[in-house]
């Protein structure tokens, strides 16, 4: 388009507003239409990358301030976004793992429980080798 540096500079603008007025939703919207008339748009994508984190999507968040660095990696907001967003995003896959396996635990459990036995019958031991687990069974537990 012959104006789409000028139109995804309208629409980032108005992202900032949305951002200002809290309108978070709305202003990942328009970093959308932003980004479609100019994909490289770094001031775009931060404040997308803002909006997403306001909404609690850290996934997002961090997806857009990684491409803003790689874009810029000379701009230290992206920098410290990543940064600081990767260790966030970590802490939460961590959580959503436990959280996982607390579940599968309790499912693997009342299954095994029509049989008298329990998921403390059984031991993983992982190969450091080949990262494989080899499962043994003990009754006495």
């Amino acid at each position: 388009h012959t104006y789409g540096s000028k139109i995804a500079v309208y629409y980032a603008n108005r992202a900032a507003t949305s951002l200002h007025l809290g309108r978070h939703e709305e202003a990942i919207e328009d970093c959308d239409i932003a980004l479609l008339y100019n994909p490289t748009y770094v001031k775009a994508l931060l404040r997308r990358c803002t909006a997403y984190e306001h909404i609690e999507d850290t996934e997002g968040a961090l997806r857009d301030a990684k491409r803003a660095y790689e874009l810029d990696p000379t701009n230290a907001v992206a920098r410290k976004n990543v940064a600081r967003l990767q260790k966030i995003e970590e802490e939460r896959l961590e959580k959503l793992k436990e959280e996982t396996m607390g579940k599968l635990k309790d499912l693997g459990n009342s299954i095994l429980g029509n049989f008298g036995l329990s998921l403390d019958n059984f031991a993983a031991v992982q190969d450091p080798n080949t990262g494989g687990y080899s499962i043994s069974f003990n009754q006495n537990k």
